[in-house]
């Protein structure tokens, strides 16, 4: 075999191991075909000596022969080229259609009619017993800031209880002007009032007269003329900035005096300084009160000099408020200056100022309680706002509440209904009381001098309070609620505590029967109370009288006619119990009112 027939077969026998692996197809064949045909060429051109090749081993190719290439070949294929950013447009043009959306509605949701809000209303009522009733309220905005308004009040009844012998009459007229502004940085208010009240001392004791023929009753009761009248000038005006340590300022000067020429001053002055320390707001109440007046005589008509009285109270109430997670503290002082300028005296007062609260259950239930004080002024005007009936010869001096201790829980027991309860400790000392003025029968009294008047006292006394409140709003449709204090008294002079009862329980329901038609009711009970009254001419048989409990029912229907317009009718003491708020004073009994309220812009 020569050395060419060697290498071809050496090729082919390669080529044949190979093919165990690999699929020789046209392309195989015929690359072995080229390179057969070119060892015959070559064989052919070049004579080789003849040569004997021993093939021992075939070769077999290994992992470890083969070798990497170092170099990285340049393909020069347009494939490999940098690539062109393409920057695509959109070619727009008209496209006819023939769909037509529909409008979208809202599907399930009404909107409630919003009402209608009126600045100004009118108020007309009569009823039984002489009964009228009217109020008239205006308002009117001068300019974006400024504005004005008026309120005129009237209630007057003509009498007519049973069983009493004087004039029952009363009357109360009020006219009221303000004028006020709503700035950016401050708003203030000037309020100019008067009031006429016009009362009667009907109230004579049960067995007055017994010890006279009915005749000479008759003339001593005919003589008496019962009418008494208050009459009050007020001014008075509010002051509150936005930005400043001076946060607000009230301001009032009332001018009280009545028909026996009884008259009194009072001017009161509070304003509030607040500012913030390390997060916190630290507030302090400034308070100047004064009162002066005179009464003409005193009850006994022994007096050669009017009485007078004037007191004036200077206040500071520091306080500030701590909050931490569910706690917040009410931390302060109240100090007063208070000088009794008619007999030329003075005294200092420390009361505390401190009250906190704590979220129990967060608002289902929170925790509080407090001790606070107070210097209260006392004046001629707020004892007859409470009771008219007062004789015109009263003893005037400011209360010294040294601390009421208070300790409660209040919350919501759900969503709608919440509750209060409260217990409390109060000592006073000079705490005053309406206690009924002794009399006798002799014709020179004055005409509040036949056990129809009342006279003020005054005791130190504690008292203990349980007050209980649950209130429910179930619907803007319907709300309840109801509230009592359960009371114990215990004085150090007085023998009771006079006209001051231990058990009041009142309620309210108010609801809307239909969107026209409402309708609510009061409920009140009174429990019993202890006056004392002697006739002097029989001492022996002075004891305390105690006034009955009473319990009455007022209810009252009305009907929307229109946005401005509504009827209404209001029955009060429904029971018909003509019982005695005051010794010797009967009410009156069943009453019903009817009216209408009209509501109305300028």
């Amino acid at each position: 075999m020569t050395f060419e027939q060697s290498k071809i077969n050496s090729i082919i026998n390669k080529a044949t191991r190979y093919s165990s692996s690999f699929s020789i197809g046209r392309v195989g064949v015929g690359i072995l075909f080229v390179l057969f045909s070119q060892f015959s060429f070559a064989q052919k051109k070049d004579q080789i000596g003849a040569e004997t090749v021993n093939v021992v081993k075939p070769y077999t190719p290994k992992i470890s022969d083969a070798f990497k290439v170092k170099e990285i070949p340049e393909l020069d294929e347009e494939e490999n080229a940098k690539k062109e950013k393409i920057k695509y447009t959109i070619f727009s043009f008209p496209v006819a259609s023939t769909f037509t959306p529909s409008k979208g509605k809202a599907e399930g949701v009404e909107k409630e009619k919003q009402a209608d809000l009126f600045k100004n209303y009118a108020t007309f009522g009569v009823g039984n017993y002489g009964t009228f009733i009217g109020e008239l309220f205006v308002n009117q905005d001068l300019n974006a800031t400024d504005y004005v308004g008026g309120m005129f009040r009237h209630h007057s009844s003509q009498g007519g209880i049973e069983s009493v012998n004087l004039d029952d009459r009363f009357f109360d007229t009020s006219l009221d002007l303000m004028y006020g502004s709503n700035q950016k940085n401050v708003s203030w208010n000037l309020d100019l009032g008067f009031q006429n009240q016009i009362y009667n001392w009907y109230g004579l004791p049960e067995s007055f007269g017994s010890t006279l023929s009915s005749q000479d009753r008759s003339i001593l009761i005919n003589s008496i003329n019962p009418k008494q009248s208050y009459n009050t000038i007020s001014l008075g005006g509010n002051v509150a900035f936005s930005e400043s340590i001076l946060n607000k300022t009230s301001l009032k000067f009332n001018r009280f005096s009545d028909g026996f020429d009884s008259s009194e001053n009072r001017f009161y002055a509070k304003p509030t300084i607040a500012f913030d320390v390390m997060e916190s707001e630290v507030k302090t109440d400034l308070t100047v009160d004064y009162v002066a007046g005179n009464f003409k005589n005193n009850y006994t008509n022994t007096n050669t000099e009017p009485l007078k009285y004037s007191f004036t109270n200077f206040g500071i109430s520091p306080s500030f408020v701590m909050q931490e997670e569910d706690w917040t503290l009410n931390i302060g002082a109240a100090v007063f200056y208070s000088r009794d300028n008619q007999n030329s005296s003075n005294a200092f007062y420390v009361y505390p100022k401190f009250n906190a609260s704590y979220k129990v259950v967060g608002d289902l239930m929170i925790f509080y309680a407090g001790a606070e004080g107070d210097l209260k002024q006392n004046s001629y005007q707020d004892f007859a706002d409470t009771n008219p009936f007062l004789s015109p010869t009263l003893a005037i001096a400011p209360t010294d509440q040294q601390y009421d201790v208070f300790a409660g829980l209040k919350g919501k027991l759900t969503n709608t209904v919440s509750y209060n309860l409260r217990g409390s400790y109060i000592n006073e000392s000079n705490k005053a009381l309406f206690k009924s003025n002794n009399y006798d029968e002799n014709a020179g009294n004055a005409d509040y001098g036949f056990g129809n008047s009342f006279q003020v006292v005054y005791d130190d006394m504690t008292t203990l309070t349980f007050y209980g409140e649950l209130k429910a709003d179930l619907s803007k449709d319907f709300t309840f609620g109801i509230n009592g204090s359960f009371s114990s008294f215990t004085n150090n002079f007085q023998q009771e505590a006079w006209n001051l009862p231990a058990i009041k329980i009142n309620s309210s329901l108010d609801f809307n029967i239909t969107e026209k038609w409402f309708a609510g009711a009061n409920v009140f009970y009174v429990g019993e109370r202890k006056d004392f009254q002697m006739n002097t001419d029989f001492v022996a048989n002075a004891v305390p009288v105690t006034l009955k409990s009473y319990f009455d029912v007022n209810a009252n229907v009305g009907f929307k006619y229109s946005d401005r317009l509504t009827a209404f009718a209001r029955v009060n003491n429904i029971t018909n119990n003509a019982y005695q708020k005051w010794l010797n004073y009967p009410v009156q009994g069943f009453q019903v009112i009817l009216g209408a309220n009209y509501k109305f812009d300028f």
